[in-house]
């Protein structure tokens, strides 16, 4: 099959191509970031992903059997919003029916709504709406907070627990997650690119932590318990704020306080995925949060 993939040398769509190359298959790279290291030595295709182009979309998706979607914005940063994303995934989805393609599997997010406050959630239903109108056969995955070796939120909560002798949960940090491994991720969307029905799962872990729990079981494991602090959310997103002037970077959002403490991060489906937590923890305890990571740096 030959698969096009958005963000193949990216972050969740770099597992999903490593699980597709290793089942033989041919799989292109649509990307705004043509320039980017490429980890499969030559072996995935690049063509730009320019959604203001239909012709130039439907001529790089031509023959393509399936598309693979990561493509998303984590906030809004200049003209590359979120609304913004909502207008680019349709003009995605519109271009890979012109060209052909017959199935789209989908990255979504937990309990999105139409009817949500929040423009990741009310973007992320709109963004399903768009897919599952589109004539061509899907599957909607619907992960939590991904963690793995290029993962944002827990290396940079190791990262802070690693520096400073006190933590600021937001509130009481008694909300709820349930963290997903990205290659377990990763294995649920090469599957779903050879079924034929038409499904939506939600794509969580065997793990559910209040925040507070999550936060205890990053210290204890890389060997930091700096004293954990409730603080009102505005307060904790002003210290987060105030940090991110020194790494140059984004490390939280009022919107992504406000899911998180929603309980907008677990599922009432069952878990899907079978890595814990705590193992990549131990397996990764010397270099998660070794180094920050910064998502201005990887996107922009």
């Amino acid at each position: 099959m030959k698969i096009a993939v958005t963000g193949a040398f990216s972050y969740s769509g770099k597992y999903i191509t490593k699980r597709l190359l290793a089942r033989g298959e041919e799989v292109i790279n649509l990307t705004g970031h043509p320039n980017r290291p490429d980890p499969f030595n030559g072996k995935v295709k690049v063509f730009p992903l320019n959604f203001s182009n239909q012709d130039e979309m439907i001529q790089s998706l031509r023959g393509a059997d399936v598309l693979v979607n990561t493509y998303w914005v984590r906030f809004d940063q200049g003209g590359n919003t979120q609304p913004k994303a909502v207008e680019n995934t349709r003009a995605l989805v519109n271009a890979t029916a012109r060209s052909g393609v017959k199935r789209v599997v989908h990255i979504s997010i937990t309990n999105p709504s139409a009817d949500s406050h929040l423009p990741y959630f009310w973007g992320k239903a709109a963004n399903e709406k768009a897919v599952t109108e589109s004539g061509m056969g899907y599957a909607i995955l619907r992960p939590t907070v991904l963690f793995g070796k290029e993962d944002i939120l827990i290396n940079n909560i190791a990262w802070l627990l690693r520096r400073f002798p006190i933590f600021g949960l937001p509130g009481n940090g008694s909300y709820r997650l349930s963290p997903v491994y990205v290659d377990n991720l990763a294995e649920l969307a090469a599957d779903a690119v050879y079924q034929t029905e038409n499904y939506i799962w939600d794509a969580v872990g065997p793990d559910e932590f209040t925040f507070k729990e999550m936060v205890e079981l990053i210290g204890e494991t890389i060997g930091k318990k700096p004293l954990l602090i409730p603080f009102p959310p505005r307060l904790a997103l002003l210290a987060a704020q105030f940090l991110s002037l020194f790494v140059n970077d984004v490390m939280l959002t009022p919107e992504e306080v406000d899911g998180l403490m929603a309980n907008l991060l677990i599922s009432k489906e069952p878990p899907r995925c079978k890595t814990r937590l705590a193992d990549w923890l131990k397996e990764n305890r010397d270099t998660v949060g070794a180094r920050y990571a910064s998502e201005l740096k990887r996107h922009y």
